[in-house]
């Protein structure tokens, strides 16, 4: 992907001179304020858009947990605006921009809480963008709500656009779908926020207050770019979405102003390492795939996409792809109970109890991982 490195925002000369063409900074962070940098980027260059703008928290005071200790939340500066007509003059000026740098056939996802994302659709559909889906991701692990004054937060909003009401936009269906057990993917997202070791910390403390799970902009990317795409990120952050798109095979261009935040970023997408190509092919086509989905292990990362399973007696091997079907010499890719079947020649298979794993000490029963992501993520 080549050396990745800081871009500095470019001077009122630089984005006069149209004439020119821009070649894309792929794969590189670009310091600065998000639609001073977005100005520099060519008309129509960007297949998608994942925005993680301040959700403008405007809390009062410190935020304590019953036993007193002071709970991590978002005080940042570059949180904060001086009113609602401030906020919606930033979210109508970067919106434009993302409009601007997008293609016809591209889409935009933004996420955000209560405090915030109702303002980021009206600012959406007022600058003509058509609006596909609100989706909600669930909080497999919220935070509770110490003071008790209110239900638990246990959600954030995402909004998913296309350019136009009449504008064609990519959506890998059959990806979803396998993912989730050949089950058409819902609305609703049940997925862990960021902990253990993806979180990342500093001297003890989180490097950043909001850093999203990559579980979520993995099924994002998978849903709505192909291999190779351009994948803008204007609220750069800590880097997920630089992550997960080296690992799926797409290219970056972050936008990220905090130099602690790019340093951090930085380090973590050099160690990401991408997925093989036939890993990264994702099931476009006919029946395939089967309840947690399978798909849940790949995207979460405890079954890493490029595992090869095997069965119990090691007669037959398949490799797991991206989107949680397998790969398997002399059978049509499809979903652990399809392939499983194939492979026996057998009418019906459980491919819960018929795959296994090898850890290199034994070989473990992939119906054992979805235990353990049961025990982990229960509500």
């Amino acid at each position: 992907m080549g050396v990745m490195e800081r871009v500095k925002a470019p001077s009122a000369k630089q984005r006069a001179a149209k004439a020119a063409p821009v070649d894309l900074p792929l794969d590189q962070i670009l310091q600065g304020d998000c639609v001073e940098m977005m100005r520099g980027l060519p008309d129509a260059s960007v297949d998608m858009i994942f925005a993680d703008p301040p959700y403008n928290l405007q809390l009062g005071g410190d935020l304590l947990r019953p036993d007193g200790s002071q709970v991590d939340a978002v005080d940042d500066e570059w949180d904060k605006f001086d009113s609602l007509a401030t906020y919606d003059r930033f979210t109508h000026a970067w919106l434009k921009e993302a409009k601007r740098i997008l293609k016809p056939g591209g889409s935009i996802w933004v996420i955000g809480s209560y405090h915030n994302i109702f303002r980021v659709g009206t600012a959406l559909q007022d600058q003509g963008y058509w609006i596909l889906n609100d989706v909600v991701w669930r909080k497999a692990n919220p935070m509770p709500n110490f003071k008790g004054t209110r239900f638990t937060n246990a959600h954030e909003t995402l909004i998913w656009a296309s350019m136009g009401e009449r504008a064609r936009y990519t959506f890998n269906y059959r990806a979803m779908k396998t993912l989730n057990d050949e089950l058409q993917m819902r609305s609703d997202w049940l997925i862990p926020i960021c902990g253990g070791q993806e979180r990342l910390k500093k001297g003890g403390a989180k490097v950043h207050p909001t850093q999203k799970p990559e579980a979520l902009l993995y099924r994002i990317l998978l849903a709505c770019s192909n291999p190779g795409d351009v994948i803008l990120d204007p609220f750069f952050g800590t880097g997920t979405t630089g992550a997960v798109a080296k690992r799926l095979g797409r290219h970056f261009i972050g936008i990220e102003r905090e130099d602690d935040y790019i340093a951090a970023a930085l380090e973590r997408i050099e160690m990401a390492l991408p997925l093989d190509e036939s890993a990264v092919k994702t099931m476009m086509a006919p029946k395939a795939a089967t309840r947690v989905a399978f798909g849940t292990l790949v995207e979460c990362g405890m079954i890493a996409p490029g595992t090869v399973l095997t069965d119990a007696k090691r007669r037959w091997t398949a490799k797991v792809r991206v989107d949680g079907s397998l790969d398997c010499e002399g059978q049509p890719a499809g979903s652990i109970h399809k392939v499983g079947a194939g492979v026996q020649g057998a009418p019906t298979c459980n491919g819960w109890t018929f795959w296994h794993v090898d850890t290199g000490k034994e070989l473990r029963v992939i119906d054992a991982v979805r235990q353990d992501w049961l025990l982990a993520n229960e509500a």
